[in-house]
């Protein structure tokens, strides 16, 4: 029997990291927080240039602070200094590198995967970032095929010849769901599925021996051009070729497939929850921008851990 945690939270963005550390202030012991990039707060970490602001507050809403965690506002590296402080003062186990694929609730326990093992907790916290937000190309999509270019599997009703672009788990399962009832190909800068867990590698790699889906790999795209309609891609390696629709895969994905994999429900693209966070799933909770319409701020995210600590350390005494 593997080590059982009290609790496992999924992301160490500032409402992950308050679940966990609120949680430990009320006394709840065993906590871990699984965090797919190679630290905490990722995204202040990458996207904020050097020194730049870091509000408390989201675009001027007013949020009082309820938990222990006095956070100002500052930069991003005082910002990040204040993470750092707070997870070596309590002692909560951060695993960094580590892309959680699935979340399953056993007989009063839940068992969270990963690649190659499993890790069990009486209660998960899954704070992923915001819904909706996929990485975007960095090359411009002609605004007369921008209806053919999607980011979700929205649109495909079959009998097309699609590119799906990326290399990951979601590019994988987009190509071969779609791959029944289309023409599939799948675009990779690189020349493997290293990426990709190892069911999904097992089932590209069969896709692509049974010709199902058409592999381009080590190839990137360099530009799109509308074709009456149609979806002309420019590569740099290779002729150009049309298609009737193209997706992108390339990370930062609505994190849909994941929540309604585990189970959760979900309504107009926010998962469903009640005061204290809990999805339909008792046990299984949901924080921070994931609850949000359009960008959650730090504090709102400090205050979702702090209900949900507290609401776990309730159920547990």
């Amino acid at each position: 029997m593997s080590h059982m945690y009290n609790l496992a939270i999924i992301g160490a963005g500032p409402s992950g990291i308050a679940t966990a550390v609120e949680s430990y202030l009320l006394g709840v012991r065993d906590i871990i927080i699984l965090e797919k990039d190679q630290n905490h707060n990722s995204t202040i970490r990458k996207y904020y240039k050097e020194n730049k602001r870091v509000d408390k507050d989201w675009k001027g809403q007013k949020v009082e602070l309820e938990g222990k965690i006095y956070f100002v506002d500052g930069t991003k590296e005082s910002t990040l200094d204040f993470f750092d402080e707070i997870l070596n003062n309590h002692s909560v186990e951060l695993r960094t590198h580590t892309e959680v694929q699935g979340i399953k609730k056993r007989d009063g326990y839940f068992e969270v995967s990963i690649a190659g093992e499993s890790i069990e907790a009486k209660y998960v916290v899954v704070t992923i970032g915001r819904m909706g937000k996929p990485n975007k190309p960095d090359y411009k999509i002609p605004h007369e095929i921008k209806s053919k270019v999607g980011f979700t599997l929205d649109g495909c009703n079959g009998g097309e010849k699609i590119l799906v672009v990326g290399g990951g788990d979601s590019a994988i399962e987009y190509a071969v769901d779609l791959s029944a009832k289309n023409e599939v190909g799948i675009c990779y800068r690189r020349e493997t599925f290293r990426r990709a867990n190892p069911t999904n590698q097992r089932d590209i790699a069969n896709a692509i021996m049974h010709k199902e889906v058409e592999p381009i790999l080590g190839v990137d795209i360099t530009s799109l051009e509308n074709d009456n309609g149609k979806v002309k891609v420019i590569f740099g390696e290779i002729e150009p070729r049309v298609y009737d629709r193209m997706i992108y895969a390339i990370g930062g994905t609505t994190p849909s497939a994941f929540l309604a994999s585990s189970g959760i429900k979900e309504e107009d693209g926010k998962p469903v929850h009640n005061e204290n966070y809990e999805t339909n799933i008792e046990g299984l909770f949901v924080a921070g921008d994931i609850t949000q319409e359009s960008g959650g701020s730090i504090a709102l995210g400090l205050n979702h851990g702090h209900a949900i600590a507290k609401h776990i350390q309730e159920e547990k005494l």
